[in-house]
């Protein structure tokens, strides 16, 4: 083999189409629908090609092990993932795309305006949301008279700390969207839901707060791995 031909050889990308049609996942996912195919099948119809030494499959099956899971994947930084032997920057921001739309999907199944009865209604709204953030995050929903959520904004990202947390910033968007009242949620990111002395401190000051503006605190809600705690139901308030 010439210089000139290992060369060109060195610069070929292996596709899907290089691979017997039996194990093309974009064939089988028509002939089979997307459930019957593999984590690394899926992620190699996003990467589409793959590299001299791997085909898509085996580099989407190369990034899984490197990466640990789907979950980390859908989590990274761009630079993160695109540092990964195989997938830069273009790959990356194709499989980013992907997951954003996957959570702005499941965002509109829950319903424009879901109801909140219980804790568990907070625990279903969010946890997707949070539970990989590695800071905390304090999240308000703003309710109507049916307890129906109106909207959602983050009010604070970062340890949850009672000196920074004013009321105004939290009753601030329930006042101007006229909230009938409101519930506080934040994560853990350690993953145990048990409420801190801070914790604590901050919901009896907002409960106080709401009840001289007219606008209930009707729950908070921290966030674990799997688990939530009310503090409501706790008695705090």
């Amino acid at each position: 083999m010439s210089a000139h031909e290992e060369r060109v050889l060195n610069t070929v990308k292996y596709t899907i189409k290089e691979l017997p049609e039996d194990e093309r996942p974009r064939e089988r996912l028509v002939q089979f629908g997307a459930g019957a195919l593999s984590s690394a099948e899926l992620l190699a119809i996003l990467l589409r090609t793959g590299t001299p030494e791997m085909t898509a499959v085996q580099l989407a099956q190369h990034l899984l092990t490197t990466m640990g899971s789907l979950r980390a994947i859908a989590n990274a930084k761009p630079a993160e993932l695109a540092q990964v032997k195989g997938i830069g920057v273009a790959k990356a921001a194709q499989l980013l795309a992907a997951v954003e739309l996957g959570r702005r999907i499941a965002l509109e199944q829950m319903g424009e305006q879901p109801a909140i009865t219980r804790p568990d209604d907070v625990y279903a709204l969010l946890h997707a949301q949070l539970r990989d953030e590695k800071q905390e995050h304090v999240v308000v929903l703003l309710l109507n008279t049916k307890n129906r959520v109106m909207r959602q904004t983050t009010v604070t990202k970062g340890t949850l700390d009672a000196s920074l947390l004013h009321p105004r910033e939290v009753f601030r968007e329930a006042v101007r969207h006229s909230a009938s009242s409101i519930i506080l949620a934040h994560n853990h990111p350690s993953g145990d839901p048990t409420p801190s002395s801070e914790d604590i401190q901050i919901t009896r000051r907002l409960h106080q707060a709401g009840q001289i503006m007219g606008i209930d605190l009707l729950d908070h809600v921290i966030l674990g791995d799997g688990r939530w705690v009310s503090l409501k139901a706790q008695g705090v308030f």
